[in-house]
């Protein structure tokens, strides 16, 4: 039997795990067995045993409960922790999801035991090294031996650094498997939109009947004073259509500590679950946002896009005019707001909606 050790340390790697989990545990039950690993690198009050059950993701095997903390010592107590978690359960691979902390410490704690490492979501770029995701990303890439990319541009991006398909039939860290799969959260989305649209949700009853949907909360604009200071002024002088604003706690925060004000027209609401983000992003004319999963779910709902980064790695949706890169420049941010909603080509991006499928199917290649 197969042993896979899956890690994860934020709320939206158990959603894209869940996925994958749920196939194993139940088509893929008598040849794979998967031991879920929770590092705690992010401690979210809305990861409770409602969350779990509502959301049909396994509670972890183990929880490391590292928490937050400076990089350093995260991940280095997650390499402690993983470490020793490898040697009781000897794995034969180790999965990790994106470019958290979770995801390096993961990578790194098998490659250096020689224990082959998947990677999902392998080969995004933003070309941005002093954002840590960047980093762990493309640290967690060069130890992989199975890289799973959502896209042909992912794909690309691996083989300018001279990562490519060694076409061999058993993978390792030096000679790679390099594969299109498509993207593990559009077939999440697939699932669980039903179940979204079928829950009574008193939220859609407080909000405007037309609104577009904002969220802001990464460090590049949350940190800076002037950046955020742009954002929030180009927000407030846009009031031709209402916004709704689920707003983090950190960056409530931090706008308060700024002395900056919202004007009537933003209406803020508290933090929202995977469930009635879903139904925002449904029910929205167009979304703003600096959160690389939300440009894509804005696109698996055909929403337009504005994205308040300097950069994305989600470059096709910017090709295809999906999205617009306004960075934190006031007069962009509004002009694009203005030309809203603008759609893009109609285009098949992300896959079939069957990654899990392709991921397990590539793993089992090798131990059959």
């Amino acid at each position: 039997m197969l042993t896979i050790m899956t890690i994860v340390g934020a709320r939206p790697q158990f959603i894209k795990a869940a996925v994958f989990s749920r196939l194993v545990r139940s088509e893929y039950i008598n040849t794979v067995k998967e031991i879920l690993v929770h590092t705690g690198q992010h401690y979210d009050d809305n990861m409770s045993d409602i969350f779990f059950r509502e959301m049909e993701i396994p509670t972890p095997d183990v929880n490391l409960g590292i928490g937050s903390g400076n990089h350093g010592y995260v991940t280095g107590n997650m390499l402690i922790g993983i470490e020793q978690l490898l040697f009781d359960y000897k794995p034969d691979i180790v999965l990790v999801y994106g470019d958290t902390n979770s995801t390096l410490a993961g990578a790194l704690a098998a490659s250096k035991l020689n224990i082959p490492v998947a990677h999902v979501e392998a080969g995004l770029r933003s070309y941005m090294m002093i954002m840590p995701e960047e980093q762990n990303r493309r640290l967690t890439d060069h130890l992989a031996t199975w890289l799973f990319c959502p896209t042909q541009t992912a794909v690309n991006n691996l083989e300018k650094e001279g990562i490519i398909h060694a076409n061999v039939n058993k993978p390792t860290a030096d000679n790679k498997a390099v594969i299109l799969c498509g993207d593990i959260m559009y077939e999440a989305m697939l699932y669980y939109k039903n179940k979204a649209f079928e829950k009574n949700s008193a939220l859609l009853n407080q909000i405007p009947e037309k609104f577009y949907l904002l969220t802001l909360h990464r460090a590049e604009n949350t940190d800076n004073p002037q950046r955020i200071t742009a954002i929030i002024n180009a927000l407030n002088r846009y009031d031709a259509i209402p916004a709704v604003f689920p707003v983090h706690p950190r960056t409530k925060k931090i706008i308060h500590a700024l002395g900056l004000h919202l004007k009537k027209h933003i209406h803020v609401i508290d933090p929202v679950g995977y469930f009635e983000m879903i139904m925002l992003e449904n029910k929205c004319m167009f979304i703003v946002t600096d959160s690389g999963g939300v440009q894509k779910e804005a696109y698996f709902f055909k929403k337009p896009c504005i994205t308040l980064r300097d950069s994305t790695e989600w470059v096709e949706l910017i090709e295809t005019g999906w999205n617009t890169l306004v960075g934190a420049d006031e007069q962009k941010i509004l002009q694009a707001l203005d030309s809203m909603p603008q759609y893009g080509k109609d285009v098949m991006l992300y896959g079939d909606g069957k990654t899990s499928h392709y991921i397990i199917q590539s793993l089992l290649k090798v131990y059959n």
